[in-house]
């Protein structure tokens, strides 16, 4: 158990329903720091919050504003970073960002450790490649360089609920890189706009397929007009 607030609703709700939960607050996995190379190392354990307000984040302004709309304050308070991206939740927002911009997590077990990108983690809705017994301990996210980011999502209902859909766009000169989410069952990479039309789209109560094929249309080249209009 790491912050909780997924797994509390799945236990409310009847979808989980554990014997024994083990908290991993006392691990030490709640550190914020740049490593060797530039690039930011994100403790599993880090509070949402506590990273929206780490001063660490100045070279990666994409994180810090999309933090700022990730549900609520009090949700943030106690959501960790580790947590939001073993959920398997296809709705959350740091998932797709850091698959745009490369991010790796270590997982470590009681075999040792490994090192996969982000991006690989997920299999379905609420279904990642983590195995039993292995624990994501740490985000690394590249330095940023010449790139430039930005992630928007669409909130059909109120404005800090789960979104209709939600696009993440690094670009590395002209070249882009798209990550969508939400209107499919996980972060899925795209080439292009065009390629939007090509995407399986996931219709709940957030919007109808045809609806969420339609703001992937537009929100992909916001995504990426504001990319290119972010500063570095």
């Amino acid at each position: 158990m790491s912050g909780g607030t997924a797994l509390m609703l799945m236990m409310k709700a009847g979808v989980l329903k554990p014997t024994r939960l083990v908290s991993l607050r006392r691990l030490g996995l709640d550190k914020i720091e740049l490593g060797a190379k530039g690039e930011l190392r994100i403790g599993a354990m880090t509070t949402l919050r506590a990273l929206e307000k780490s001063p660490h984040l100045k070279a990666w302004p994409a994180i810090g504003r999309t933090l700022r709309t990730l549900s609520n304050v009090r949700v943030r308070n106690v959501a960790t970073v580790g947590g939001a991206l073993a959920h398997g939740e296809p709705h959350m927002d740091l998932p797709p960002l850091f698959s745009a911009l490369g991010a790796t997590v270590t997982i470590a077990s009681a075999g040792g450790e490994r090192t996969a990108s982000v991006e690989s983690l997920y299999a379905g809705y609420l279904e990642t490649t983590l195995k039993p017994g292995e624990l994501i301990t740490q985000v690394q996210v590249p330095a940023m360089g010449s790139r430039k980011a930005a992630y928007l999502k669409c909130t059909t209902r109120s404005a800090d609920d789960w979104p209709a859909i939600g696009v993440a766009v690094v670009l590395d000169g002209d070249k882009p890189t798209i990550v969508v989410s939400a209107a499919t069952d996980r972060p899925t990479r795209i080439a292009s706009v065009e390629a939007a039309d090509s995407l399986k789209i996931e219709g709940d109560l957030h919007g109808s397929a045809a609806y969420k094929k339609q703001l992937v249309r537009v929100y992909v080249k916001r995504a990426i007009d504001e990319a290119r209009n972010a500063q570095r």
